[in-house]
């Protein structure tokens, strides 16, 4: 296989400055209220020169720069964006499995022989996505998806990192292990405290020490990906986009009926997105972000797609319970997101097979 992942760089920030010019060089940061309890969505590399980042607490951010500009999130700007991307890169390479709205995978084998004509072809493609939107992507090529992942975050931004067969694991080696896909913060916090701190480390692992630490195939599978063995090719059953809609809260809430309340109007809202975009959602995710800023989710996958509002609220509320019942607390975020996005379309064929 020859694949690619290409992901958009900094990409809300990145759109709010084709917008508007102005905020090109200054610290621009996406997120919710500086004065409040938002958090950063994302900021441009002037500002992470600072230190910010996503999922930081907008507060912080503004501590870190107190002459940051602060631009509330305009997802449906940002989806015309996407969608313009997309059809863009598909027009050079034909297969692609869309992870997200600014990420994905290219089956660039479709199109190139070897890893010398697959540069070729990342190139083009770096060169299409600036000419028809003006936005800059790092791409990553290689044998397998998670080096690809890897790989297109190594020269951010505007970069393309090629990882030819047989260079997978020393290509790994030296990342921390917090960078290798699958690796949560249980399973980083576990391997720290046993000295295991990069990819290779983990690749090194016996089969004694992996049972011990990483218990289960987890562990196995995680040890593979840091030796650069992935087999895994493009999921082209659906398009794995999902909608989502969060709320941070000016003060903390344990109150369960206001969260349930929270709930259903998000879930209102959210089908909202899929009705206009002719869709149904088969998986629903509920989103819990505590007082010291962890976050769970739980999800529901559902035999069949669903774009009732009522369903997915009583769905969502279903799964915070379960997600309390595991780790009481106060929350200062919840959300409720769908995804294994179906057209209509696609159902009625099913359902005439």
């Amino acid at each position: 296989m020859i694949l690619a992942h290409l992901d958009l760089d900094a990409f809300f920030a990145a759109v709010e400055e084709l917008e508007r010019p102005e905020l090109r060089r200054q610290p621009l940061v996406v997120g919710g209220d500086p004065h409040g309890r938002g958090v950063v969505a994302t900021a441009n590399y002037v500002a992470r020169r600072f230190g910010i980042h996503s999922a930081m607490s907008a507060a912080e951010a503004k501590r870190r720069c107190p002459s940051a500009v602060f631009v509330r999130p305009r997802h449906s700007v940002y989806r015309e964006y996407s969608r313009h991307v997309w059809s863009t890169v598909r027009g050079v390479v034909p297969t692609v499995e869309q992870t997200g709205i600014d990420e994905g995978y290219l089956d660039v084998g479709e199109v190139a022989s070897d890893f010398l004509e697959a540069r070729v072809v990342a190139e083009a493609v770096q060169t299409a996505v600036r000419a028809a939107t003006s936005l800059t992507c790092s791409l990553g090529v290689a044998p397998c998806k998670v080096v690809a992942k890897v790989a297109s975050d190594a020269r951010k931004p505007g970069g393309l990192t090629v990882v030819v067969p047989g260079q997978e694991a020393s290509f790994l080696a030296a990342f921390d292990v917090r960078r290798l896909p699958g690796v949560g913060p249980k399973a980083e916090e576990r391997l720290r405290t046993a000295g295991v701190d990069t990819v290779g480390a983990l690749a090194a692992l016996s089969d004694v020490d992996l049972r011990r630490l990483l218990p289960g195939s987890v562990g196995v599978v995680l040890r593979d990906r840091a030796r650069g063995v992935d087999p895994r090719g493009l999921d082209m059953e659906v398009e794995r986009i999902s909608i989502s809609v969060e709320n941070t809260f000016e003060r903390d809430l344990v109150d369960r009926e206001r969260l349930h309340d929270e709930l259903r109007g998000m879930a209102t809202e959210v089908a909202g997105h899929l009705r206009a975009r002719g869709q149904t959602a088969r998986t629903v995710t509920t989103k819990l972000r505590y007082a010291d800023f962890s976050i769970r989710s739980r999800s529901s996958s559902l035999d069949v797609g669903i774009d009732d509002p009522g369903r997915i609220g009583e769905l969502a509320c279903r799964l915070l319970d379960r997600g309390l019942r595991d780790r009481p607390g106060a929350l200062r975020l919840v959300g409720v997101g769908v995804s294994g996005l179906v057209e209509y379309r696609q159902l009625a064929l099913e359902a005439a097979e």
